[in-house]
């Protein structure tokens, strides 16, 4: 069964996917992720995979007979794709050359374009889930694209108050926020000539830094061939830095958040940026969200973001001294 189901509360589709629960265990000595496996071809550096076991399909099964006039469901029309960062199965995104992180940009960027021509779907989401800590159990290096028929709830929240903003200031509150936190500084980890990273003034995790364009565009495919190369080396740099911290691969959910596609233009209020929502809040010690955060979206972070760049800056530094030897 895979259907989309109405939440009256929040206003929101949730996934119904009890399909996914059938999911074969991968045999310990086999990734079908790998050359050889007889899944992907045998010589590639980045890969698009139609997901074997999607949420979301172009040719959705109609939803079970459950709903009424107060319960509403529909099918679960979308697109669901794995995109495959290296060949290498425990190869790391650090490792790879800002050169093949660039072939990543752009397979990225040619995935949200096509997706976007489907006038069905209306939001493109480009994740990776990284680590067990977040549930991965599959070590070789990839994320995600979830194509979905409407603008998940967060999002909106984001459109609402960016629409609110520009109404009111006439201007982007993005890009006055990259102002506010550069002005201050002491958040700033590192930047470019083209991206920024940072420790929000709000963030809700103690290492959940943002990405954001310098320039004031809407999504991925925005980006010309020298800002491509820019972001592909600041996210070597940012997972590096986060790699360096404490001497392990972190566990991190990466959520790039671009505008929506086929419908209202955002172009003039909406602004491309990446958020980390890594998990640990110490080397040993994983940050759960508990009732407060999970029930009623009321977050607590133990640490206060100034301290915690400092630490980032220092972990960025130790990484960028790696990449010289």
């Amino acid at each position: 069964m895979a259907e989309l189901r109405y939440h009256p509360l929040t206003k929101d589709w949730v996934m119904i996917a009890s399909h996914r629960q059938n999911r074969p265990q991968m045999p310990k000595d086999w990734c079908p992720f790998c050359p050889g496996s007889g899944k992907v071809p045998d010589d590639y550096e980045v890969y698009e995979y139609d997901n074997d076991f999607p949420a979301l399909s172009q040719d959705p099964s109609e939803p079970d007979d459950v709903a009424n006039d107060f319960f509403k469901v529909k099918p679960a029309y979308g697109k669901c794709e794995v995109i495959l960062y290296s060949p290498g199965h425990t190869t790391t995104l650090p490792e790879l050359t800002t050169q093949h992180i660039t072939k990543l940009v752009n397979l990225w960027a040619e995935r949200f374009e096509k997706i976007s021509e489907d006038e069905k779907v209306k939001y493109v989401f480009i994740f990776e889930n990284r680590g067990e800590a977040v549930g991965v159990t599959m070590p070789h290096p990839h994320g995600q694209i979830y194509g979905y028929s409407f603008v998940p709830k967060k999002i909106q929240l984001e459109l609402d108050s960016a629409k609110e903003y520009h109404e009111e200031k006439d201007a982007c509150i993005f890009c006055d926020m990259l102002k506010e936190e550069e002005k201050f500084e002491q958040r700033i980890i590192f930047k470019n000539e083209h991206f920024t990273v940072f420790l929000p003034f709000f963030t809700e995790y103690p290492y959940g830094v943002y990405v954001f364009s310098n320039a004031h565009k809407q999504n991925i495919a925005e980006f010309n061939e020298e800002e491509r190369v820019a972001l592909a080396q600041t996210l070597k740099e940012t997972v590096g830095m986060f790699d360096s911290l404490f001497d392990y691969n972190f566990p991190y959910m990466m959520c790039m958040h671009n505008a929506p596609v086929n419908g209202e233009d955002t172009s003039e209020y909406y602004h491309f940026h990446i958020e980390f929502f890594p998990p640990m809040r110490s080397a040993d010690k994983i940050k759960f969200n508990a009732s407060s955060e999970t029930g009623a979206w009321a977050h607590c972070n133990t640490t206060a973001p100034e301290a915690a760049a400092v630490e980032l800056r220092e972990a960025h530094e130790k990484f960028l001294k790696k990449m010289d030897q």
